[in-house]
Parts: structure tokens; C-alpha cells; sequence
């Protein structure tokens, strides 16, 4: 019976359709643009079907556990309970709206585009980017160099999960770096599995920067910020962290407006008007300089503001419990801790990964996959006694 639900394409059919798309990317994309053909895997785990290299590749990524955990992973604000701002998962599709957009409009390769937005912010850890250096803080005090979400999301994807992703994609998170600003960005085309392997090492030990290696990429980089400058300004609004009367820098608001929808259109259309036809993503320089401005305003308001850090010291002391706890778990075989029962399962993670990674690695890789909810729940596990309810003789009872 479950024979029928494997059938492949008739080949001819198959032969047709891989044809089109082919001619397609040939006839319509840019001469810039990255072709699915040129796709390469590490592995070549599995044969090829109808789907292009690209598209298949963002299909596996939305099927990972990690992808799942999106769902409930902190964008700016943690430990804040209000439906309307915006979580990772929803940051994230914003990025492929936005980058699908700018790159229809360049004719790029939309697959590439998807696969790269949709698996960009996969190593993020709970409570976002002060998780993130409270996490790195722990990685180099137990020898395995700084966290970056980047890195992680390589780690994931290609170890942990083990995708076999095509390079392009895995190339354009690992050098999605929204944090960084850039005026215009040209595609370093010169790179291979060897490169990339080196280009981790190195950012792991503090070089900042590594640029796409295809224009697609770059695309995304951009389309980062853009989903998320009007974006953050609009949440802390929506949350009262800061006051709705608070000023916009002049230059900005003339430039590139104050709403989101404003932002995002103005944005979109200047890098289109001065990326059309070229091999590299820009924007105009007064363009430039006013998104620099208006990140540098939302540092000052929003992501440095003593408010977002708070309940730091509490958040430092559950990552160090939970790091400690796991690790003594691991190096005791103990055999009932979550991690074993909820981590380290053969089902979805790869067995090379299982048999070849220190117990370090393992407890980072852990914790680092962790939704915030699922994060203060184990927590409270391991910390506060476990409650027992008991009844009369004959009722049922439970733990």
C-alpha cells in the first residue's frame, strides 16, 4: 500500500518539466542571477526530482524541527506578551516578501531568494540578541569560540539536520549579517565547500564581515534590515517602550518616512532603481546614509535602551544553570535528562553529528534550538521541586 504514495514523474514528463525551468531561468533571469543548475551540494544526499535546486532547498529547510521553532522565538522583545509585535517567524517571512520582491524586479532566482530568507534567522536563541551574547560569553568560556545566530544556522542546517543544502543557500546565511551597514555589496563569486568551512572558523574567531557570494544573497542582506527598521520602531511603540512622540532624525523622515509602509516602499524602490542591470545591490548614497542614521536611532532607543536589558542578570543565571545542568548530564550519561530524550534523537539528527560532537557542543546546539517558552519551562524544571497531587483511596491520582 505505502508503495503508491512513492511514485516518481514518468521521466518524459519529468524530462519536460525540468526542461522548462531550465529555459525559463535561461530566457527570463538576469545574466547576474544565480541559475538553479549551478547549484552545488555537499553531498548529493538525494537523487533530483521536478523541483529546481533552489526551491527544493528552501522545501527541506521549511520542513526542519528547527524551522518549527520559529513559532515562538523573541524578535526584539522578550518576556512580552502581546500578539501584535513581531516574532521571529513572522520577521522572517517579511524578509522573503520583501527580498522576493527586489529580486522579481532585478529578475533573480526567487528560489534562491526563498531558501536563503526562510533559514537566515534559524540560529537564533532564546531571548534574541542579548541570548545571543549571554550564549557567546558561555561558548568561549568552554573553548568552542563565539556564538553568532549565523554561524548557528549553518550548524543546523547543514550538521546538525543535515539538509545537504546547496552552497548558495548556506553561503547566503552565513553572510546575512543584518547588523552590518553596507552602501552597495558585490557578490565574492569565487567560493567553494573549503571556503565556507573557512569562512565559519574565521568569523567564529572575530572576523566581522564576510560578503554573499551571489547577488541573491546580497539581496537578502538588505532585505533584512529593511524588515526590520520600521518594523521595531513600530512594536516598541505598540508595547510603550518608548513614546509615540518621540522624533524620528530629521534626514529620515524626509528621506525614507516614519512608517513602516512608508520605509519599506521607499527603501525597495531605491535599491531597484540602483541595482537594475548591475552586478551588485545599492542603494543611492543620501538613501544610505539615512537608513545608517535610523539604525543608529533604533541602537540608541530601542536595542541598547536599559528597559530591553532588565531581567538580564536572571536570564544570564537560567543560560548558565541550564548549560551546567546538560553538560553534567551528558558527561554522567545520564540518560533521563531532556537532552537525550528531546535532542539527541536519531530520528531527525544526523548520526554523524551525533557520533562526532564534544558534549559542549551538543549542550550549545541544544539550548540554541530552544523556543523562550520551552527554555523557561525547562528551566523551571530543573530548579523548583517537582509538585504531587494526591487523592482519597480509589480516585485516580497524578504528578
Amino acid at each position: 500500500m505505502k508503495d503508491k504514495y512513492k511514485r516518481k514523474i514518468k521521466s518524459d514528463l519529468e524530462e519536460k518539466i525540468t526542461s522548462y525551468i531550465v529555459d525559463r531561468e535561461d530566457k527570463c533571469l538576469s545574466k547576474f542571477a544565480s541559475k538553479s543548475d549551478a547549484g552545488l551540494r555537499r553531498k548529493q544526499k538525494y537523487p533530483d526530482d521536478i523541483r529546481a535546486k533552489y526551491s527544493r532547498d528552501a522545501d527541506r529547510i521549511a520542513h526542519t524541527r528547527a524551522y518549527s521553532r520559529y513559532i515562538d522565538k523573541t524578535q526584539v522583545f522578550s518576556l512580552v506578551d502581546n500578539d501584535h509585535i513581531t516574532h521571529r517567524v513572522l520577521h522572517v517571512q517579511l524578509v522573503s516578501k520583501i527580498a522576493r520582491t527586489i529580486g522579481r524586479c532585478l529578475k533573480l532566482n526567487e528560489d534562491l531568494i526563498e531558501a536563503i530568507s526562510l533559514g537566515h534567522d534559524i540560529g537564533h536563541v532564546p531571548f534574541g540578541h542579548l541570548g545571543e551574547s549571554i550564549m557567546s560569553e558561555l561558548c568561549e568560556r568552554h573553548g568552542l569560540g563565539r556564538f553568532l545566530h549565523n554561524v548557528q544556522g549553518v550548524q543546523f542546517l547543514d550538521k546538525i539536520e543535515d539538509c545537504d543544502l546547496t552552497l548558495q543557500v548556506l553561503d547566503g546565511i552565513l553572510c546575512h549579517n543584518g547588523e552590518i551597514h553596507n552602501q552597495l555589496l558585490e557578490p565574492n563569486w569565487d567560493k567553494g565547500w573549503e571556503k565556507l568551512d573557512k569562512e565559519i572558523e574565521d568569523i567564529k574567531k572575530g572576523k566581522q564581515d564576510y560578503v554573499p557570494m551571489t547577488l541573491e544573497g546580497c539581496v537578502v542582506r538588505f532585505a533584512d534590515t529593511i524588515a526590520y527598521l520600521g518594523r521595531d520602531f513600530q512594536d516598541a511603540i505598540e508595547i510603550c517602550f518608548i513614546n509615540d512622540d518621540l522624533e524620528v532624525p530629521e534626514r529620515c523622515r524626509e528621506n525614507i518616512g516614519t512608517k513602516n509602509d512608508e520605509i519599506i516602499n521607499t527603501l525597495i524602490i531605491d535599491i531597484v532603481e540602483n541595482s537594475y542591470g548591475q552586478n551588485h545591490i545599492s542603494y543611492s548614497k543620501e538613501i544610505s546614509d539615512s537608513v545608517e542614521e535610523y539604525k543608529q536611532f533604533n541602537y540608541e532607543h530601542i536595542y541598547e535602551n536599559a528597559k530591553i536589558k532588565a531581567e538580564q542578570g536572571k536570564i544570564e543565571a537560567m543560560y548558565e544553570t541550564l548549560f551546567q545542568k546538560f553538560l553534567e548530564a551528558l558527561k554522567e550519561k545520564d540518560e533521563s535528562s531532556r537532552i537525550y530524550k528531546h535532542f539527541m534523537n536519531e530520528e531527525w539528527i544526523s548520526r554523524e553529528y551525533l557520533d562526532n560532537s564534544t558534549c559542549e557542543e551538543t549542550v550549545r546546539d541544544y539550548i540554541a534550538g530552544m523556543t523562550d517558552r520551552y527554555f523557561e519551562r525547562v528551566f523551571k524544571e530543573i530548579i523548583l521541586p517537582k509538585r504531587v497531587t494526591t487523592f482519597c483511596k480509589g480516585e485516580d491520582s497524578s504528578v
